[in-house]
């Protein structure tokens, strides 16, 4: 199907103006799937409140698209200011949404499997989680995450987050003893230290880094509770850190998921074709691996043999932020870098990954490197 120019952008403005809260996103759901049907996709909401739509032939290589529909909370009014669109999931990641659902219904002669996914910006991943559980296995699937038009992203460190209380008696102030506040601090400050000690880097946001960010920290002299989200790099040893942190726990220790971090190489066939498209529109490919965790380590967790990788319109930087907002062009560029894509991706799956552009050309032109 052709689609103007414009409708990438009405399609992003109507997704932004639905709040889509994580546990709250059926309204946006429903409007995806009959904006898949008018576009020629076959479209269904499953059991989890997941929307989905396929389109393109049967017998050819599945290429799943994979973006999250939910969004963190704090609402940001939906404005257009010169070739800014703001709104709350602008960048993450209804702008990946949205051009995934344009790449599909523009490409032709290929299989193309949309997921709009609930429940990736809180811990469990329902919706991936359940994809995988029901839905068959395709042959390369690409995230609906912000890389910027010319960036693809690699991989994503991953996750643990460790919830922390203690209960002390009542003390004086002049005692000795540490208080419960005390005794969280300091099993704070010896998981920091432990993560440090696990690094391949000093570089708190390089990819080799182990890293843990305090969430919140409540309590005083009898009570206290603490909640810290630990990014990991991977070849993390869970089991290792969980026993480390419970022999050092004074109180009641849990752990809400356990999300390895995830890496493609750039040889790998979606990541290099990528690569290739964002080359013929005249840009320079940025290779990045991110800090944050993204529904690729769930996917690739079970799926590690398959093509991945990342890619979607907008800054990162911006993601959660009370200035989350995309530019028209990058959202008109990721369209047409994505559209390109899927049928190449789909010949090399049928051809067994024939080479589209040599390492050495595309080496050639200066790609970058960012976390």
């Amino acid at each position: 199907m052709n689609l103007s120019e414009g409708y990438p952008i009405r399609l992003l403005w109507e997704m932004l103006r639905i709040p889509s809260v994580s546990g709250d996103e059926g309204r946006l759901a429903f409007f995806l799937m009959e904006r898949m049907a008018e576009l020629g996709l076959e479209s269904h909401i499953d059991e989890v409140g997941n929307v989905h739509g396929v389109i393109g032939p049967s017998d050819s290589p599945t290429v799943m698209l994979l973006g999250h529909i939910d969004t963190v909370p704090g609402g940001i009014p939906v404005c257009r200011v010169g070739d800014l669109v703001y709104g709350r999931g602008a960048v993450d990641a209804k702008g990946a949404m949205a051009t995934m659902v344009c790449a599909a219904a523009a490409s032709s002669g290929v299989r193309v499997h949309v997921v709009g996914a609930v429940g990736e910006e809180i811990p469990g991943s329902l919706g991936a989680r359940h994809v995988m559980g029901t839905v068959p296995r395709p042959d390369a699937v690409v995230i609906g995450e912000p890389s910027g038009w010319n960036g693809v992203c690699l991989g994503y460190k991953g996750r643990i987050g460790v919830h922390y209380s203690v209960d002390r008696p009542p003390l004086h102030t002049s005692s000795p003893i540490p208080t419960a506040v005390e005794d969280t601090v300091a099993l704070v400050r010896r998981i920091r230290t432990r993560l440090a000690e696990v690094s391949s880097s000093t570089d708190p946001v390089a990819f080799g880094t182990a890293a843990a960010t305090l969430v919140r920290l409540e309590g005083g002299l009898s009570r206290a509770e603490a909640f810290l989200t630990c990014r990991v790099p991977p070849g993390f040893d869970f089991e290792a850190f969980e026993e480390y942190v419970r022999r050092h726990a004074h109180g009641e220790v849990w752990f809400d998921e356990r999300v390895p971090a995830v890496h493609r190489a750039r040889s790998d066939l979606v990541v290099s074709t990528l690569r290739s498209q964002i080359v013929a529109g005249a840009g320079t490919p940025v290779m990045r691996r991110k800090a944050g965790t993204s529904d690729m380590n769930v996917l690739g967790e079970k799926w590690d043999d398959l093509p991945m990788a990342a890619y979607g319109p907008g800054d990162a930087h911006l993601d959660h932020t009370r200035d989350e907002h995309l530019p028209v062009d990058e959202l008109l560029r990721s369209v047409d870098v994505l559209t390109r894509a899927l049928p190449r991706i789909s010949r090399r799956l049928s051809n067994g990954r024939s080479p589209i552009l040599s390492e050495r050309t595309l080496t050639s032109i200066g790609e970058k490197e960012r976390i």
